[in-house]
């Protein structure tokens, strides 16, 4: 199976611009990033690259750089949700005009459904972003009857990239999304990207392909495992872009979905990767396929769900957090979804907490995300256990609030002997800039290298 084709480059880009044919020369300008990078091919059907155009914004004291993501007001870093930074960019890019609220639909949104009162919401927190307010619109105006103009002057548009050495078209993070069928008639999505043998991560709870792709979140985790390997993954029914109308999100079920996903790809034997509640459909799956799994490695996982292991008290806590997802999830306030984000990174940069609360709504709905969670409250693994026959790289992090530690302990103990890694943080997520996250790579890429 090929590892990336030209064809899926196209797919993903918003615009394509092609010299006359003796250049040879094509031109991308990414959805959502203000980059035009200049392609050209290389041997053996890959592609370099010569150069990035950096776009960046200055008006007054601001500064916004699409690239990074980055907001700052005089040289200090401004807080912003992804959706706003987003909106605030479009603005930009498209500031010689008026911009409909249905353009700002499509754009921010994927044209899904979302109220006016999102939007006035939107365009509200990015006004207070730039100091600017309804009344004085300095920099966002509203134009009735035809949407929003940014309004600011002395914008300037700088190149702020060094032209860069040709890689391949795989170093640029191109994957290849695609839709196969569980045994139950669920469409499943899944991605292949990178080049090398094939390394397989287990769906787990939130995961978007797309989404996931972009965000400071998973970018750097996917990043270091594809050094090495080709990376697969896919989203777990209920979840990103594999069906939402589900009913089932049973361990048997969720197993299918992954026999599935390896069928489809036509995979003869690999390591596997599962991350919280990928650990134990890793597990099982391991255990039932021997001869497929070559190396297993599970990074904050559980054998027992909340509901096997938990004390009365935990198990009040979570049916709380529970009725918690069903009532506040969609709200357009953050602070219902922080809740999650304060369990799963409580020690991450704000970025990463701002881009995990905007995962948790675009990943799925409340009553998926509600059903989901109670069911994996009833996982018991423990009996496949004893069965799994690959070599197996346990690692936990020491002050999980998602996970316990002893839940970790349990797993590992449970697999004829797999090797037991601890992590000093408190990180259920570990973002880049967690120091254990380099000790966990580190150790991730050794016992798969090895």
């Amino acid at each position: 199976m090929a590892s990336c084709r030209f064809k899926p480059l196209f797919a993903i880009f918003e615009r394509i611009f092609v010299l006359p044919p003796h250049h040879d020369i094509v031109y991308f300008a990414r959805k959502g990033f203000s980059a035009t990078t200049i392609w050209f091919p290389l041997a053996g059907g890959h592609w370099g690259v010569t150069g990035v155009w950096h776009v960046i914004y200055r008006f007054d004291d601001f500064l916004v750089d699409p690239e990074r993501r980055e907001l700052t007001r005089a040289g200090q870093s401004v807080a912003v949700e992804p959706q706003v930074f987003s909106l605030l960019v479009h603005l930009l890019e498209n500031r010689d005009r008026a911009v409909s609220k249905d353009e700002l639909v499509e754009a921010i949104w994927d044209g899904r459904f979302v109220s006016d009162s999102a939007i006035s919401s939107r365009i509200k927190s990015a006004r207070k972003a730039l100091g600017d307010n309804g009344r004085s619109q300095k920099y966002i105006k509203t134009i009735h009857r035809h949407g929003f103009r940014f309004a600011g002057h002395s914008v300037v548009q700088e190149n702020n990239a060094a032209p860069q050495p040709a890689v391949s078209a795989t170093d640029a993070f191109i994957q290849d999304i695609r839709f196969c069928m569980s045994a139950d008639g669920t469409k499943i999505a899944n991605a292949v990207a990178g080049e090398g043998p094939p390394l397989v991560k287990t769906a787990n709870w939130l995961n978007h392909l797309d989404f996931d792709w972009q965000s400071p979140v998973w970018r750097h985790v996917f990043s270091d495992l594809m050094q090495h390997h080709q990376l697969i993954r896919y989203d777990a029914r209920g979840n990103g872009l594999s069906d939402w109308n589900v009913s089932d999100y049973s361990l048997a079920r969720q197993i299918e979905d992954l026999e599935a996903v390896v069928e489809t790809l036509e995979l003869d034997r690999f390591p596997l990767f599962g991350v919280s509640q990928g650990c134990a459909v890793s597990a099982a799956y391991a255990a039932k396929h021997p001869d497929r799994v070559t190396k297993l490695v599970l990074l904050g996982g559980y054998a027992t769900g909340w509901r096997v292991r938990a004390t009365p008290l935990q198990i009040e806590e979570n049916s709380a957090l529970i009725s918690l997802i069903r009532t506040g999830w969609g709200r357009d306030h953050p602070g219902f979804r922080q809740t999650f984000t304060s369990l799963f990174m409580p020690d991450a940069p704000p970025d990463n907490q701002n881009w995990f609360n905007e995962l948790q709504r675009k990943t799925t709905s409340p009553e998926n995300a509600a059903q989901l969670l109670d069911t994996l409250g009833d996982v018991d693994v423990r009996e496949y256990l004893p069965s799994v026959q690959a070599p197996t790289l346990v690692l936990h992090c020491r002050g999980d609030m998602r996970v316990p530690l002893d839940a970790g302990r349990e797993l590992a103990s449970g697999i004829k002997n797999a090797r037991f890694v601890m992590l000093e943080t408190n990180n259920h997520l570990m973002p880049q800039t967690d120091p254990a996250w380099r000790k966990c790579s580190e150790a991730i890429t050794s016992f798969l290298t090895s």
